[in-house]
């Protein structure tokens, strides 16, 4: 990967789509697209991802999500998949993986092989979905694996479009999102690199502190459009968090083209954007020099 070609580095986007799918599923999840005012979201393989980032001249963080505790189903496209993949369009592809700490001993296990083996740089946790609070000591194994191996551990925190607006909120439970948690994580494992992603509404404050308290805990803007951040979020993102706050999208459910155009608007200082769009997420996941 040549770094210094891209123009930015997004750490959060999905992959909903195998290789092995019938390529007209590509269109679906119209619960989220609604939410975004998208229409029906489409799902891309990590190929077609790696053409839409090609074009972009951007680099990009993709993942499944491995849910199999509250959903009964592996995930669909499958780690080993996505890492594959992301290995054959590695000029612009960084592959994190997703492990359901339910999996327990099983979980760890497929976490060191994905990390020996693989070649993932990280780990995604959703723990709405999931349905586990990130300090649960039942998910402490697998930290210890990620933070082993040098990778770093993402976490979705706050609200965003999962399960909005469906009834019952699609059983996705807010309260496991509160980024708090995480300030026991970040006690616990003081080596272990880790990301907040979303701005974390309610929580905007939690994450804040604990991302200035924390030496090695950054914050993602994935998720929302950057005309609706939070004040104090843009206003640490320019001083005291500016080499720990990174360019997200959370692609498809927000392009880029759509993120990027909404931050051109917002009151960062120049010498701060390239932070964010590119040089935070070089560092923090070992691509600068």
């Amino acid at each position: 990967m040549d770094v210094s070609a891209l123009t930015a580095i997004d750490v959060h986007t999905h992959v909903h789509r195998s290789v092995r799918a019938d390529p007209k599923a590509a269109a679906g999840n119209e619960d989220m697209g609604a939410y975004f005012g998208i229409g029906s979201m489409r799902h891309y393989t990590v190929p077609e991802l790696a053409d839409y980032y090609r074009r972009l001249n951007m680099a990009c963080v993709a993942f499944t999500i491995d849910s199999v505790s509250r959903t009964g189903e592996e995930p669909e496209p499958s780690n080993t998949e996505v890492a594959e993949l992301a290995a054959e369009h590695a000029d612009v592809v960084i592959p994190f993986a997703s492990v359901d700490p339910a999996r327990g001993a099983a979980g760890v296990r497929l976490a060191r092989r994905l990390a020996a083996d693989y070649g993932v740089r990280g780990f995604k946790f959703h723990p709405s979905v999931q349905g586990f609070y990130p300090n649960d000591r039942m998910a402490y194994p697998l930290y210890e694996v990620i933070a082993e191996h040098g990778l770093v551990a993402l976490f979705h925190t706050g609200q965003t479009g999962a399960g909005a607006g469906t009834p019952g909120g699609g059983g996705i439970r807010l309260k496991y999102a509160n980024p708090l948690y995480l300030d026991d994580v970040a006690a616990d494992f003081p080596d272990l690199d880790i990301i907040l992603a979303h701005p974390s509404f309610p929580w905007q404050d939690e994450a804040l502190s604990v991302a200035t308290h924390k030496p090695r805990v950054y914050i993602d803007l994935s998720g929302w459009s950057p005309k609706y951040f939070p004040p104090q979020l843009v206003r640490y993102a320019n001083t005291l968090l500016r080499d720990k706050v990174l360019f997200g999208s959370d692609f498809p459910a927000i392009t880029p083209e759509r993120w990027i155009r909404d931050f051109e608007n917002l009151e960062i200082k120049p010498e701060v954007r390239p932070l964010i769009m590119k040089e935070n997420a070089a560092r923090l996941l070992g691509l600068a020099g």
